[in-house]
Order: structure tokens, then C-alpha cells, then sequence
């Protein structure tokens, strides 16, 4: 039962070999949601292998472009008026980064921006592996009402003072992340790791919504975007060894170097259909990550669909065979 989980977690007992040796809890707050949106403000709390905080750090940015919704985020222009660029804490932010598993609440979002604010600057991002905070809820099954912050720290009796503003934030969820950590181990129960792949090509789209609005869904990283319909039969599995074909069903998990919409745009300027989930129709799995447990990469190992990583789709994109005729 989860309750005798949290009450053994608080013995030392013997803590998982294959844990990581340190975290660093990552908030950010930013102008929206969409992908040309910037941060605004950081903050780091770095823990130890056993989730004690080691020590924290805070930051304005200036993000070159209206704050966004000050309603939520409460940082004005004025107040981000001679803030320092995000070049200019790059390098500090990467201190508290390195060697260490990034963990935010709802991690893909986190990451993206991070990795994108990187890429503009021009400076590799530190982050190998991340782990949200959400998905390590759902592994230790807590008895949540949704899978909102607040909710995650009412139920270890964290005390939220200023909501959405990215010390706090980091602040309640690592007091909320160490005895989450301590439930893990003392179930031995996994960790939900997931690598972290900077950018090495983007782009950013033009925001959806008013400006200093939220765009795309909210609780989202990436806005549904409507592509046209494959105009050819799907031939079936791709076969290793042979090039893909015209029609073709691919669908792509986990994070990719080059820019996930351009490669999506790539496959489908070849003629491939981009499915957005995996079935038994779909004729392979472009991963990076083929043993991170997404439902993707379980779907695929289920019905024996082939996996490829980013670079080998790159040079299978590159021959692509055009669709039967009969």
C-alpha cells in the first residue's frame, strides 16, 4: 500500500545502487507556451542523492519581449528592466545543472525551454537525464485529485507561499520531491529517467493566441498541428535493412536533437504519414530512447514494431522509395 511505502520511506534501509547521486529541482516561469516564448526567471534547488538540499539559486531574465501574462507570473517590464540576458546566466545555470538529473513538475516543458534558451545562446545545455515529478506520482500511485503542483504539495503538507513565482515553486517541489524519492527507494520502485537531447536545429514558429497570451493547449509542450492526409496506402512494416516507402506509418517518442515539427514536416514532404500514436498499422518507431518506458516504446516492443533512432530515420529519409502504383 502507498501509505506503508511513506511511512517506510522514512527509514534509511538500503538506498537503490542505480539511483543518481544528485538532482538539481528546476522551476521556470515564461512569457507562454509556445515554442518563440522565453523565460523569464530560473531557480535550482540542488539536492543529494537522498533529496537534502545542498543549496538554491534564483534569477531574473530579460527576455528580450513582453513578460507575458503578469497576471500569473507577476514580473512586469519594469521589474525585468536591466535583468540580465539569458547568455549572460548560462553559465551559472549550467553550474547548477551539471552531473546532476534535472527534475521539474510536467519535465518536457521545462526541459524545452531550457534547451531552446540554450540553443539561442549558442551553449550546450548540461542536462543528460530528467525526471518529472508528475510521472514519478503516478509510479508511486499517489492518491492525487489531478496532477497540479498544489495538489502534490498539499498532500506531503508542503505550504505554497507564492505560487508561480520559480523560487517558490522550486522551493515546494523539492520538499515535496525528497520524500517522493525516499517512497521510491524504500519500494524500490523505478525512477522515471528520461534522456535530455539538446537542440542542435530549430526554429521558432510564430506564437498562437494575443501577444503575452498563453499559446497552444495549456498543461502542454506541443500544440496539436493539423497536417494534411498521406495521399498514399500504407505498404506496411519498414523492413531493417531496406529503405522506407511512400505511406509508411511513423510515429516519433521522447526528445530529438533536430527540432521534432521539422522532422515530422521532413517525413511527410517524403510522403510518410506521421501518426501521432502507435498501433499495430504503425510501421516504425523513431526513438532516441528506446528503453524509456513511454507508451510509445512499450506499444512498439508489444507488437514488434521496428525501432530506428533520430539518426538513422536522417539517412533513411534520404532514399525513400515512391508508393506502388497498383
Amino acid at each position: 500500500m502507498l501509505e506503508d511505502l511513506t511511512t517506510a520511506a522514512s527509514f534509511p534501509g538500503v538506498w537503490p545502487a542505480a539511483y543518481p547521486q544528485g538532482y538539481a529541482v528546476v522551476d521556470v516561469e515564461t512569457t507562454g507556451l509556445a515554442r518563440d516564448d522565453r523565460i523569464i526567471s530560473a531557480a535550482v534547488y540542488r539536492l543529494d542523492a537522498r533529496g537534502e538540499v545542498e543549496d538554491h539559486w534564483y534569477t531574473v531574465v530579460n527576455p528580450e519581449r513582453h513578460p507575458g501574462p503578469v497576471w500569473i507570473h507577476g514580473l512586469t517590464s519594469e521589474a525585468l528592466e536591466g535583468a540580465p540576458l539569458f547568455g549572460d546566466i548560462a553559465a551559472e545555470f549550467s553550474e547548477r545543472l551539471r552531473g546532476r538529473v534535472m527534475v521539474a513538475h510536467n519535465a518536457v516543458f521545462d526541459w524545452q525551454m531550457i534547451a531552446r534558451e540554450y540553443a539561442r545562446a549558442r551553449v550546450e545545455a548540461p542536462v543528460r537525464q530528467r525526471l518529472c515529478t508528475i510521472a514519478l506520482a503516478k509510479e508511486l500511485r499517489l492518491p492525487l485529485p489531478n496532477h497540479k503542483l498544489e495538489s502534490l504539495a498539499a498532500h506531503f503538507g508542503v505550504v505554497q507561499q507564492r505560487a508561480h513565482h520559480a523560487l517558490d515553486d522550486a522551493r515546494v517541489l523539492a520538499e515535496a520531491f525528497r520524500p517522493s524519492l525516499r517512497a521510491a527507494a524504500a519500494g524500490n520502485v523505478r525512477l522515471p529517467l528520461h534522456e535530455c537531447r539538446p537542440l542542435t536545429e530549430w526554429t521558432d514558429r510564430p506564437r498562437i493566441g494575443p501577444q503575452g497570451g498563453y499559446g497552444g493547449r495549456p498543461g502542454t509542450w506541443r500544440p496539436s498541428r493539423k497536417r494534411p492526409a498521406c495521399p498514399y496506402p500504407n505498404p506496411g512494416r519498414y523492413e531493417p535493412g531496406k529503405p522506407l516507402k511512400q505511406g509508411m506509418r511513423v510515429a516519433f517518442s521522447g526528445d530529438t536533437s533536430v527540432e521534432r515539427d521539422l522532422l515530422e514536416d521532413r517525413a511527410t514532404e517524403a510522403g510518410l504519414h506521421v501518426a501521432t500514436s502507435l498501433s499495430r498499422l504503425t510501421s516504425l518507431l523513431v526513438t532516441n530512447d528506446p528503453e524509456s518506458g513511454t507508451s510509445k516504446v512499450v506499444k512498439a516492443r508489444q507488437f514488434g514494431t521496428p525501432v530506428v533512432d533520430e539518426a538513422a530515420f536522417g539517412q533513411l529519409l534520404g532514399h525513400v522509395e515512391p508508393a506502388s502504383e497498383d
